[in-house]
C-alpha cells in the first residue's frame, strides 16, 4: 500500500516536472530576450514602476522578483515596485500550479496584478510616511546575452537550481497530504476550521522567504480540501526565495516588506471574507 502511494506520486511528480520545466524554459528565454524593454519599463516614474513590477511579478519564476530586488537595491525603483512584484509573484510555484490547477492558477495571476499595484500604491504612500530609503545606483545586474542561455539559464539555473528543489517539494506534499487523508481524515479536520483560521494560517506561512511551503496550500486545494480564496491569500503573502537577495542587503527593508505584504494579505481575506468569496 504505502510502495503503490509513493510510486503513484513519483509518477505524478515527475510528469508535473515535466511540464513546469517546459514552462521555466520558455519564460525564462523570453525575459531574457526582452530584458533592455523590461528595464525601461521599470526605470520609469513610480506609476510605471508599480504597475510594471506587478505585471512582471505575475509571470511565473523567480527571475522577475529577482530583478525588481536588485534594482530596488541600487535605487532604481521605490518601494512600491518591490512590495507591488512582492505581492503579485507566486514564485516558482506559479509553474506547479500551471500543470495542477490551471484555471485558479490563470484567476489568480490576474487577481494579484490589480491587487499588487493596488498594494504597490500604497506602499509608496507608507515609505513616504516613514521615509524608507533605497540606495545609490550600481549597475543592477549581471548581463547574460543569449549565446549562453542553455549554459547559464537552461542548465545552471533550471535544471541545477530550481528543478531538484521543486521535485523534493512536491513529491513529499504530495505524500504527507495523502497519508494524512487516507490515515487522519484530513478533510474532516480541515472542512471544521473557519475559513478566516485558514486564511490567516496561509497568510503566516507566507512570512517564510521560500516558495515551498505554499505547496502545501496548493495541493490542499488540488485535492477540494481549501476555498480558492485561502489558496489566493496565501499566494499573495507568499514571497518566494526572491526576497533572500534584499535579506542579505537590509534585514530593516525585508522586514518592511513583509510586513506588509502579509498585513495586506490578511486584508485582502477579511474582505473576501466580508464579500462571502
Amino acid at each position: 500500500m504505502l510502495w503503490e502511494l509513493v510510486a503513484e506520486n513519483f509518477r505524478l511528480t515527475g510528469k508535473i516536472i515535466v511540464m513546469v520545466t517546459v514552462f521555466m524554459i520558455v519564460i525564462d528565454y523570453l525575459e531574457l530576450r526582452f530584458a533592455d524593454q523590461i528595464h525601461r519599463f521599470l526605470t520609469g516614474k513610480p506609476v510605471n514602476q508599480c504597475v510594471m513590477a506587478s505585471i512582471l511579478g505575475a509571470i511565473p519564476g523567480c527571475i522577475d522578483a529577482f530583478l525588481v530586488v536588485s534594482l530596488y537595491i541600487h535605487g532604481v525603483v521605490g518601494f512600491g515596485a518591490l512590495v507591488a512584484v512582492m505581492l503579485s509573484t507566486a514564485g516558482d510555484e506559479a509553474f506547479v500550479m500551471l500543470a495542477m490547477a490551471p484555471e485558479a492558477a490563470y484567476k489568480i495571476f490576474a487577481i494579484l496584478v490589480p491587487l499588487g499595484i493596488v498594494g504597490g500604491f500604497l506602499a509608496n504612500m507608507v515609505a513616504k510616511r516613514f521615509k524608507i530609503k533605497t540606495g545609490e545606483y550600481h549597475k543592477p545586474m549581471e548581463e547574460v546575452d543569449e549565446s549562453n542561455f542553455l549554459k547559464k539559464h537552461v542548465y545552471g539555473h533550471i535544471f541545477k537550481e530550481h528543478i531538484p528543489r521543486l521535485f523534493i517539494w512536491i513529491f513529499l506534499t504530495l505524500i504527507v497530504i495523502e497519508v494524512l487523508i487516507q490515515r487522519y481524515d484530513l478533510a474532516s479536520l480541515i472542512e471544521g476550521l473557519p475559513v478566516s483560521t485558514m486564511m490567516v494560517i496561509a497568510a503566516l506561512v507566507g512570512v517564510i522567504p521560500e516558495s515551498g511551503p505554499h505547496m502545501v496550500f496548493l495541493v490542499l486545494y488540488s485535492r477540494g480540501l481549501i476555498p480558492f480564496s485561502v489558496l489566493l491569500v496565501s499566494t499573495l503573502s507568499q514571497d518566494g526565495h526572491g526576497l533572500l537577495p534584499l535579506l542579505s542587503h537590509s534585514l530593516k527593508d525585508t522586514l518592511y516588506v513583509q510586513l506588509f505584504t502579509t498585513g495586506f494579505s490578511l486584508i485582502v481575506g477579511l474582505a473576501l471574507i466580508l464579500m462571502g468569496v
